[in-house]
């Protein structure tokens, strides 16, 4: 679709480029002047108008009324909605997009290692013109983002960002992973093993365990470190459990904490007589009532930190007179104290 008619004498449709040159402006500049948008200075509003009527330009109102409303769309790309913790934060995002007057497409992808699937649904957002992109996914690396970044404004929410290559706003981990490593201690538990699910699978769930390995080791402590894929490690932990080598599992999500009272009652093992459970979400419905002992994230601060960052990121891009912000920001959740936690039976 053009974007514009032209009675010009060359018969080529000018476009917004060819004004945004003309006028010595950036293309985002022409782009809001034609939508009506007071976001330009008067100088340059001057400027482009002229360099508008030079050009012979005539704006398409139909490609116009398009545009605008392709304008006021996020895209957003959702890791498994089916887990309670993606599913709430879509939930978040989405109203916090409306609250801001922008509708939110989404796009998911199931559990599991698959970029191309990912990085198709990025694609497929961008095709539908969307004015920015919110990432909400843990195993897809920053590297393979970096392309849509130069095409739209992108922000991840949820996922740390440490080599600082895409904007982020996401759960502090650290503070996380501290937290439950000082509760458990406190508990008086001293033979402790902590479950890391490997980065490629989860970075999220991997800065969590990497965090609560660390503040154990501070305590004066040696954990078992069990690592994992899409498995929970069960195989290797229950006779740890069995032999009293260990009396507690912290696990890096909620939904693998549910796993192992799961596999404890199959095994005729009580849960917290013979071994403490925590996990790390706060995001099941109904976790309290379970009396889960686990780290409730803040998701709808976080929602909408993501939404507004975005927004921030989408009024600057582009404009050579206005620098690009640059978006890492960590939200602090709390311990939420459960049943699954007691100190440690020595008998």
């Amino acid at each position: 679709m053009g974007d514009c008619i032209s009675n010009g004498a060359e018969g080529r449709q000018p476009t917004l480029g060819d004004i945004a040159a003309r006028a010595g402006v950036s293309r985002s500049s022409v782009s809001r002047v034609f939508r009506g948008q007071k976001k330009v200075s008067d100088e340059n509003r001057r400027r482009i108008l002229e360099a508008a009527h030079e050009l012979g330009y005539v704006p398409n109102v139909i490609a116009r009324k398009l545009s605008a409303l392709s304008g006021r769309t996020l895209g957003a790309l959702v890791r498994d909605p089916a887990n309670p913790a993606y599913g709430l934060l879509l939930q978040e995002l989405q109203v916090a997009a409306h609250r801001q007057g922008y509708d939110l497409v989404t796009m998911s992808v199931a559990p599991g290692k698959c970029d191309d699937r990912q990085l198709d649904s990025l694609s497929h957002l961008l095709g539908l013109g969307v004015a920015g992109l919110i990432v909400s996914t843990g195993d897809l690396a920053s590297e393979l983002l970096l392309p849509f970044s130069e095409r739209v404004p992108i922000i991840r929410a949820g996922r740390p960002e440490p080599d600082a290559l895409i904007p982020a706003v996401s759960f502090d981990a650290e503070h996380a992973g501290k937290v439950l490593a000082e509760a458990v201690v406190k508990a008086g538990h001293t033979k402790i093993a902590v479950v890391r699910t490997c980065p490629e699978v989860s970075f999220p769930e991997y800065t969590r365990a990497q965090a609560t390995i660390a503040e154990i080791r501070k305590q004066g402590l040696e954990p078992f470190i069990v690592d994992v894929k899409f498995d929970s490690g069960e195989a290797y932990v229950v006779p740890l459990i069995k032999s009293g080598a260990i009396t507690a599992v912290m696990c890096p999500t909620d939904l693998r904490q549910l796993h192992y009272l799961r596999v404890c009652q199959d095994e005729g093992i009580s849960v917290p007589s013979h071994v403490s459970v925590t996990g790390c979400d706060g995001a099941l419905p109904g976790f309290d009532i379970m009396g889960l002992t686990t780290y409730s994230w803040p998701v709808r601060k976080l929602a909408t930190g993501a939404v507004a960052s975005i927004l921030e990121l989408i009024d600057a891009y582009g404009e050579v007179e206005k620098p690009t912000p640059w978006v890492q920001r960590k939200y602090q959740g709390q311990l939420v104290p459960g049943r699954t936690l007691s100190p440690p039976n020595e008998s």
